[in-house]
């Protein structure tokens, strides 16, 4: 009998009651292409199969024991509660069983076993967008990458290997689905151009550390939400080029997962958050490319799967959802129009509100003054700077910095083909001009978001906001009055520009 036969004789033999070192009712089991997971109470074991792939190669026992470790070791940064250990496989005359005194035949990684409910995807589809639920992600994604390894071997992250791997997709594609040859054409030339395009950009988050350790297979299905807490888990262990990777390229498979099952709204709100949280907007440079090449990963991975199914329906369904993924692909390549959107109103008239609402709708990039403030000051944006009025954070000097920034980064975003609304009080006319010039010197559109509110109604929401204590806005009511006395209005010039929330998002355009 071959390796793989004998391990699915262990597999077959395990699902005995007493080949367990604690009690068990019933076995499940779920086989993928490299694994075998036996759901065994309140466990599963996951045993690697002993293949040899063109990216692995499991035959060696020795070599299972190793990725095994690695796996717990890599999962345990993200779902330290998941996985517990990794266990010997052992077979004397009674049989195979886990752990115990005979020899050991193979090894198995011990992880929590958790509800299929808890999968992000599933949840997802039960409940949709979670604005809350996509903030804690993107901040666990923007703090986990913060802190993973950064690459010393240049391999990684090289744009010769990324436009590899991306021109791998469409050569496995192209065998096993004929039928689309013409939008895989016009897929491939896009790839090809934007490739050539962003090598620079590519050789320059290389330089910056943006390639790091990172997950590497971040789709929602490798997410959970249990008792409380996100974690994500079953990141690469087998393949360091896959998981050793720029943090845009493992942002953007969560981003496309989320447009792919019909949540646009969630996977805009992720990445802004995300960015918003790490600070990295120059990925947005790299997104596109990166959201394209996952879907045609998934495209991909799908093609494997038309060779393990027989049944008609089992097929139609694949190619169906090959299909999907080949146009939102598509999709992903348009750029937005060039277009930046500045907010105007005093403290509480609703400009964040707003702000995200353009966001969540056509996926504008909000770039908040209150956050960027803090982050000039190296605070994170939930964080209390304890500023008198017109003092610590919020003086003169402070101010104008800030106002930079935003300005930088709204050139940045314009750059890279997204659409920016800078979230911020624009009180002078003199603030406001500078980004009107921005967007004129970019051949982009410009608007203002004119955003009112009575005197009386404005205290009352500030005061809600201070008791809430989670806004990134330090604005108190001092603030409030200050800004009242200071604000300059729109001039005849900048009322041909403004909106009221309403119609932008009635009419974007």
């Amino acid at each position: 009998m071959d390796a793989l036969g004998e391990h699915h004789r262990r597999v077959a033999a395990l699902q005995r009651p007493h080949a367990w070192p604690h009690p068990v009712e019933r076995i499940e089991v779920i086989e993928t292409h490299i694994s075998t997971i036996l759901l065994a109470g309140d466990y599963a074991y996951k045993l690697k199969k002993p293949v040899n792939l063109v990216f692995l190669d499991f035959t060696p026992l020795d070599r299972r024991r190793h990725y095994c470790n690695e796996e717990v070791r890599l999962n345990r940064r993200m779902a330290p509660r998941v996985y517990l250990d990794v266990v010997p496989v052992t077979e004397d005359t009674t049989g195979p069983r886990i752990g115990g005194d005979g020899e050991v035949v193979d090894w198995a990684v011990k992880m929590r076993r958790f509800p299929q409910s808890a999968l992000l995807g599933n949840r997802i589809q039960r409940a949709g967008h979670e604005p809350e639920l996509i903030e804690r992600l993107a901040d666990k994604l923007a703090d986990f990458h913060a802190n993973t390894t950064i690459a010393t071997d240049t391999r990684y992250g090289a744009k010769e290997g990324i436009c590899e791997r991306a021109r791998a997709n469409f050569d496995a594609l192209a065998d096993s689905f004929p039928a689309h040859e013409a939008r895989l054409k016009r897929l491939l030339g896009w790839t090809q151009r934007a490739a050539q395009r962003l090598a620079p950009a590519f050789d320059q988050r290389q330089r910056q550390g943006h390639v790091r350790e990172c997950h590497g297979d971040l789709h929602l299905d490798n997410i959970i939400v249990w008792d409380g807490e996100l974690a994500a888990f079953d990141c690469i262990e087998f393949a360091p080029d896959l998981r050793w990777i720029d943090t845009a390229n493992d942002i953007a498979f969560t981003v496309m997962d989320l447009h792919f099952r019909a949540q646009p709204a969630a996977a805009h709100h992720l990445l802004n958050a995300y960015l918003e949280s790490s600070g990295d907007y120059d990925a947005l440079r790299v997104i596109p490319f990166y959201s394209v090449y996952r879907a045609l990963v998934r495209a991909k991975i799908d093609t494997l799967l038309l060779e393990e199914n027989r049944s008609p329906e089992a097929r139609r369904a694949i190619m169906a959802r090959v299909e999907r993924y080949l146009a939102l692909a598509e999709h992903l390549t348009r750029p937005a129009a060039a277009k930046a959107v500045i907010t105007f109103g005093v403290s509480g008239s609703g400009k964040s509100t707003a702000a995200q609402a353009l966001v969540e709708h056509f996926g504008y990039i909000r770039l908040r003054s209150d956050v960027e403030r803090k982050r000039l000051l190296g605070r994170g944006k939930h964080a209390r700077t304890g500023s008198t009025l017109g003092g610590g954070a919020y003086t003169r000097k402070q101010t104008e910095q800030t106002y930079a920034r935003l300005h930088a980064l709204a050139d940045g975003v314009l750059s890279a083909g997204f659409v920016p609304v800078v979230d911020a009080s624009f009180l002078n006319r003199a603030q406001r001009h500078s980004f009107a010039k921005l967007a004129a010197e970019r051949h982009a559109g410009f608007t203002i978001l004119a955003l009112e509110a009575r005197a009386d109604e404005l205290r009352v929401r500030l005061a809600q906001r201070q008791a809430g204590g989670r806004d990134a806005s330090e604005a108190d009511l001092d603030v409030l009055e200050q800004q009242l006395q200071q604000c300059e209005p729109l001039d005849a010039t900048e009322r041909v520009s403004a909106v009221t929330a309403r119609e932008i998002l009635s009419h974007p355009g």
